[in-house]
């Protein structure tokens, strides 16, 4: 005989379903997308450069947060988190490394890309390894710090997944927001937003136009901005005064990113496109060239 488990607070059977599901559907076109960048770069040997490494980095990143999506939605279906509460820890901090590790690789990426078109200058094997590591030890630093008391992980409003504990709104919540915060949102956002505007003015002033310098940061806003206001609003007022279907739309939102920054860094870049079709029909188009350029 099949439990039969009560819905969460303030969400219908329909609700529930549509949310499992959009998070599913998140999961999939997110994992296949990824994989397949992944994949090519293992596959393609022209695609093996330095520069690219820092897209595969974005790349797993962006698969942690669909695998943290498939569980939310598997738990979404079954109306109750399975896993416990040493299994809600672990699901919020593994989410936590992948998406910091994501929004710090874009930053990587949009700072290789200056230092390509606009100081002449290539990114080497051991830089890009170390900058890799960087991100990924500091984003490691950072979700730790919750399973250690400053800040705490907790469910979303779903009650089937999660994250970053902003409903209590309490100092340790709010000093750890903020200072994460800073150096994870902040700072990178303002590495991209000032290599890409230099990178655009420099087009203009040649006419060239190798890198889409405006939908990268846009991107990043669109997908982690709500959750990033979210938090912040969390505290400075009760957030559980605003509906809980409303508090689950930046999360759903968030879990876009790696559809979004597949098609934003493999397939929107003219050199990886090339490598992936030729991964997926043997057929070479041209040359695949180190350089990463874009449409």
């Amino acid at each position: 005989m099949v439990t039969s488990y009560p819905l969460p607070d303030g969400f219908s059977e329909l609700e529930v379903f549509g949310i499992g599901t959009a998070l599913l559907v998140e999961a999939l076109l997110g994992l296949c997308l990824n994989g397949i960048t992944v994949l090519s770069f293992y596959r393609i040997r022209q695609l093996r450069t330095p520069s690219n490494l820092l897209i595969i980095s974005l790349a797993v990143a962006d698969i942690g947060i669909c695998m943290n999506a498939m569980v939310a939605a598997f738990s979404s279906f079954l109306r109750y988190w399975p896993y416990g509460s040493e299994g809600c820890q672990m699901h919020g901090f593994q989410g936590f490394v992948a998406a910091l590790s994501g929004i710090n690789s874009c930053a990587a990426i949009a700072w290789d890309r200056y230092h390509q078109y606009c100081s002449r200058t290539k990114l080497q094997w051991g830089s890009a390894i170390s900058v890799i590591i960087f991100i990924w030890g500091c984003s490691v630093f950072w979700s730790m710090l919750p399973l250690f008391g400053w800040g705490e992980y907790d469910y979303e409003p779903l009650r089937t997944c999660c994250t970053l504990d902003y409903a209590k709104g309490d100092k340790g919540f709010v000093s750890y927001l903020y200072t994460m915060a800073f150096f994870n949102f902040v700072v990178p956002i303002f590495i991209m937003w000032t290599s890409y505007q230099t990178m655009e003015q420099k087009f203009k002033k040649t006419g060239e136009n190798k890198c889409n310098t405006r939908l990268p940061v846009k991107s990043l806003v669109i997908c982690w901005g709500p959750y990033t206001l979210l938090c912040a609003y969390a505290s400075i007022e009760n957030v559980t005064v605003l509906s809980p279907k409303l508090r689950m739309i930046p999360a759903i939102l968030a879990k876009t990113a790696p559809a979004v920054n597949a098609f934003i860094y493999a397939l929107g870049n003219q050199n990886y496109r090339c490598g992936i079709w030729q991964f997926l029909t043997g057929q070479k188009i041209e040359q695949v060239e180190a350089d990463s350029k874009t449409k």
